[in-house]
């Protein structure tokens, strides 16, 4: 997967009010069969977007006109929470979301995001209801803000997550930029 440098992003916003959608929600385990990380997206949320007989479900909203093809997630608290598994991760960013923003996540789930090039922002009730009410919002992660509206919403976020980000990096990448560095230690040893 290519990891593109994230700086400045605008895009369409879904709300999803839910508190504690847990990652077996997102993506439930009956299809974490693939060995890679893409093809995911088409079972995000799958109990929800599908009816028994595996028709779209009109009632949710990622089915509903013009929330098919939103980009940034707002959601409750507690988000991406039960299991640890990354394909929940893997399943938001392959279905096409690059934000999530949620009062709180899971520990793990924030970490598996930050690891797959999914920016995941924490914002308070006031600041969540104000931005599903734009239909598109802009991030700009070198200041820390969301713009909705009008409005401007600073969000916190560690440095080498944000470094991450906006360098288009992954571990991988980082680990590389200290080649000559282990190709030294391994001379010495």
């Amino acid at each position: 997967m290519e990891i593109k440098p994230f700086t400045r992003y605008s895009g369409k916003v879904v709300p999803l009010f839910h508190d504690n959608i847990d990652t077996d929600q997102i993506i439930p385990k009956v299809h974490l069969k693939r060995i890679t990380k893409t093809g995911f997206g088409p079972f995000l949320f799958d109990e929800w977007r599908y009816l028994k007989n595996g028709e779209p479900n009109p009632a949710f909203i990622l089915n509903q006109a013009p929330y098919e093809d939103a980009t940034i997630l707002v959601t409750g608290d507690n988000f991406g929470c039960g299991s640890s598994r990354e394909h929940a991760a893997w399943a938001l960013k392959d279905y096409g979301f690059q934000v999530v923003i949620a009062k709180s996540f899971s520990d793990i789930f924030y970490m598996n995001c930050t690891k797959n090039a999914l920016l995941p922002i924490r914002l308070d009730d006031e600041a969540r209801q104000k931005i599903v009410e734009a239909e598109v919002i802009t991030i700009d992660l070198p200041k820390q803000v969301v713009h909705a509206n009008g409005h401007q919403f600073h969000f916190e976020i560690e440095e080498r997550w944000k470094h991450k980000f906006i360098n288009g990096l992954d571990d991988i990448a980082i680990t590389l930029a200290y080649e000559k560095d282990i190709e030294a230690y391994e001379l010495n040893h």
